[in-house]
């Protein structure tokens, strides 16, 4: 291009208010924040020495338990599946006993669902906020669960290994644990889990599709306490977990973290 016809055109294009001159390099898009990861709710078990005689039954094993998380902000909540006399019904309950519910204290493992004056169908909690609250079944709790369109992660207690391993009721007690988790598997999310490493060898061959795995992370660092710490103290924590981009996390503090976690991910 001659350099009259160059002017011309830059006069032209100036008229225009355009330019000859080389585009300034894109913005880079602003970073993505981390998706959040999914929040499962825990109830908080007092730490130290006897904590059953502090403890106020806070674990959401009945609906209105579920029913807080969800309104806390919770994706999914943990129940704990406990076995009846025999292992003839899985119930959610947390305690090796009926501590925390009404009548006389026994195991769990010694009681019947329905039969005698005794039973623990019967029977309802008897302090702490969820007053009044009866024990649910399994396939009750994970009912509700699935109303409310949450997650159901499962901690099968160590209290049922010995009837679990029971030559003589074991197979008919696996049955009452996975049965309901089978009939609901496809309508709703389930993960299975248990601190007793033989239950968790047996989930593995069971449920294999169903593991909590690596899910769930635990994410506190204050130990629960009657009355509850400050959820302050945990943000040291929140924060690190966090930084790793977990899928889920797990936490007492639901309200709380959920609060905290505004703006810090999408």
């Amino acid at each position: 291009m001659t350099i009259m016809r160059k002017a011309a055109l830059v006069t032209a294009l100036t008229a225009l208010g355009m330019s000859l001159a080389a585009p300034a390099a894109y913005a880079r898009p602003a970073a993505r924040a981390a998706a959040c990861p999914e929040v499962f709710g825990h109830g908080g078990y007092p730490s130290g020495s006897n904590p059953w005689d502090r403890d106020q039954i806070r674990q959401p094993n009945h609906a209105r338990g579920v029913d807080d998380q969800r309104a806390w902000g919770a994706d999914g909540v943990e129940g704990d599946v406990q076995l009846t006399k025999h292992g003839t019904k899985a119930v959610m309950w947390h305690n090796t006993s009926t501590n925390g519910l009404t009548g006389v204290r026994r195991n769990i493992t010694d009681l019947w669902w329905t039969a005698g004056s005794d039973n623990l169908r019967d029977r309802s909690i008897a302090r702490g906020p969820y007053k009044g609250q009866q024990v649910h079944t399994l396939r009750q709790w994970l009912d509700h669960v699935r109303s409310r369109g949450m997650i159901a992660l499962l901690e099968i207690k160590p209290e049922a290994r010995r009837v679990l391993s029971d030559g003589t009721y074991g197979a008919a007690a696996w049955k009452e644990v996975s049965d309901p988790i089978k009939e609901r598997q496809a309508s709703m999310r389930i993960l299975v889990y248990s601190q007793d490493s033989w239950i968790q060898a047996e989930l593995a061959k069971r449920h294999p599709t169903l593991l909590k795995g690596s899910q769930a992370r635990w994410t506190d660092s204050v130990a629960w306490q009657e009355p509850p710490a400050s959820w302050n103290g945990n943000t040291a924590r929140w924060t690190e977990v966090l930084a790793q981009a977990p899928k889920s996390v797990m936490t007492n503090y639901t309200k709380d973290y959920r609060a905290w976690l505004n703006g810090k991910c999408t």
